[in-house]
């Protein structure tokens, strides 16, 4: 049973909720403004996604050992040490004067970013009693599911506006407003302080090697992850380096935690209690289909649709809206029903609404776009809260700031696998359905010369067709591209290339476009199927039962 907080128990969770919003909403806010970054410091394509990777992979580093820190520096003062180098990292990104800056000041942001979420959730977890614990977390669930949902809008926005400073900008007050109310309001509960007392006993201790171990693996994993497809996966020497250094720190990280170190930096024998384990695959699935999905769509918006940037971000708002109401609901009636079986109903909705997005065709409207992302949010809470209770059951006495590093990790590196595969996915399914649409597009079919000759009659009536349309002579002016060069080829490299046949290249590669997004979603939707078999062998967690990790 927690201890009686000294101040309102909700005043306290908003207090960290804060920080911990404004670091969620940072990771998806910059994929906006890349491109405005690169122009103002004069970086190329290659080198700008380094400001997002650089971030990334000290993020990915500190996650798992936040629960460690925790324990040496004490609770409070860990999670007010990552606000305050969170905030003042982001203002020197902002006034960053070239890119190698940006990318030193992203650093040190991701190492400041990397303990909020893990800290948030155990100090909720030993500030709110049991009965009051599912609705802790729906508030936890509006800073760190509903932040990338409005992210791309506000990123767009901003860019769009003002300047791409001002998205590190705007880290500031909210920074400082965190500072000062966990300052006045959060206290370390008697076991994080016992925790605290004990490493001080023990002279602070350092696992260098389980250290050393996870910044090799999941350092190089984010890099695996955030460049992989840019350079061709294991087709690149810097990928095959990269992934080998990955396998070298997970197996190294295992047997040196589980089998030689004392004090481990990263307790992974925790995750045999309870419903950690099964905890952790979820959340890495929530993480996979939460990121994914909140790429894909404005990324579909701006490719498919040809919306700009704000209006591509402005499909998620309502779904944001929709989040916040349910994550509230959910946290309400989370102690009064089985969380499994909120939990499988949630996944079925998000499956269903995936199932929606199958659909998707090159003409949808924005109302469509927003109501298939509503859909969607109405699943997410209903998935999110519980499993973050389910987690905490059971767990040894003083464990929660281990169980938060590893849950928060999970999220983490499903997000970045789920827009790993969404991306390669996209790349890959697009160049097969542009070579399976172009080889039916055969001079010997009826329907390819009635519409050679329906548009090349089209054309000379207004006067715009070129010589030769639609009768199989004239010169090559157009069919750029590979699907230019590829019909060129079908046709034996003497296809006129008027603007009705561009026109209808173009048309090709946009359909090719939507049928690898629908790919994508067709195989989110088979692995939720797996994530509900897998909900439903979880553990039942009687009603009220509390988190012991305290």
């Amino acid at each position: 049973m927690p201890e009686k907080p000294l101040h309102n128990p909700w005043l306290i969770a908003m207090a960290v909720s804060l920080a911990t919003f404004m670091e969620v909403l940072d990771t998806s806010i910059a994929n906006v403004a890349l491109p405005h970054i690169a122009g103002s410091l004069g970086a190329g394509p290659d080198e700008r996604t380094w400001v997002l990777t650089s971030y990334l992979v000290s993020n990915a580093i500190v996650i798992p050992i936040s629960g460690w820190l925790s324990s040496v520096f004490g609770r409070k003062r860990f999670y007010m040490t990552c606000v305050m180098l969170f905030t003042i990292s982001s203002v020197a990104c902002g006034f960053a004067p070239n890119l190698a800056t940006l990318l030193v000041f992203r650093v040190i942001q991701g190492i400041g970013g990397g303990g909020l979420a893990p800290s948030e959730q155990a100090i909720l977890t030993d500030t709110f009693p049991p009965a009051k614990l599912g609705q802790a977390f729906g508030l936890y669930a509006l800073a760190v599911v509903v932040a990338p949902a409005i992210g791309p809008s506000l990123g767009g926005w901003i860019t769009d506006n003002y300047s791409w400073r001002w998205i590190f900008f705007i880290n500031l007050p909210v920074g400082l407003l965190s500072l000062f109310l966990t300052y006045h309001l959060v206290q370390d509960s008697k076991t994080a302080k016992q925790e605290h007392e004990k490493e001080r006993k023990r002279g602070y201790k350092v696992d260098f090697m389980g250290f050393f171990f996870t910044c090799l693996a999941f350092g190089c994993l984010q890099i695996v992850l955030d460049k992989g497809q840019e350079e061709d996966w294991l087709g690149s020497h810097f990928i095959q380096l990269f992934f080998a250094l990955t396998i070298v720190g997970i197996v190294g990280l295992i047997l040196w935690e589980t089998m030689v170190a004392d004090d481990p930096i990263v307790d992974i024998p925790l995750i045999a209690h309870g419903n950690l384990a099964s905890s952790m695959f979820l959340m890495g699935m929530l993480g996979f289909v939460l990121l994914a999905s909140t790429v894909l769509l404005p990324q579909f918006a701006q490719d498919i649709l040809g919306y700009d940037a704000t209006s591509a971000g402005l499909t998620l708002l309502p779904g944001g809206i929709v989040l916040c109401f349910m994550a509230i609901t959910v946290g309400r009636i989370v102690g009064r029903v089985q969380p499994k079986y909120l939990m499988a109903i949630g996944v079925t909705i998000v499956c269903l609404a995936m199932a929606n997005l199958t659909n998707f065709t090159a003409g949808i409207s924005f109302n469509t776009l927003v109501w298939a992302r509503v859909f969607m949010c109405i699943g997410l809470p209903m998935f999110f809260v519980p499993v973050n209770t389910v987690a905490y059951t059971n767990l040894p006495k003083g464990k929660s700031n281990n169980a938060s590093a590893l849950i928060n990790l999970m999220r983490n590196l499903g997000g970045s696998i789920g827009i790993a595969v969404a991306t390669t996915m996209l790349t890959r399914r697009e160049q097969f359905h542009q070579t399976a649409l172009v080889t039916n597009l055969q001079p010997s079919s009826s329907n390819y010369q009635h519409w050679l000759q329906t548009s090349g009659n089209a054309a000379k009536a207004s006067g715009s067709a070129v010589s030769g349309a639609g009768t199989g002579s004239g010169s090559a002016t157009a069919g750029q591209g590979p699907i230019g060069n590829a019909l060129a080829g079908v046709h034996g490299g003497v296809t006129p290339f008027t603007r009705e046949l561009q026109s209808l290249y173009r048309q090709v590669q946009v359909q090719a476009s939507v049928l690898s997004y629908i790919d994508v979603f067709k195989i989110m939707e088979i692995g939720l199927v797996f994530v509900v078999i897998v909900i439903l062998l979880t553990k039942r967690v009687k009603r009220g039962q509390a988190p012991v990790g305290h």
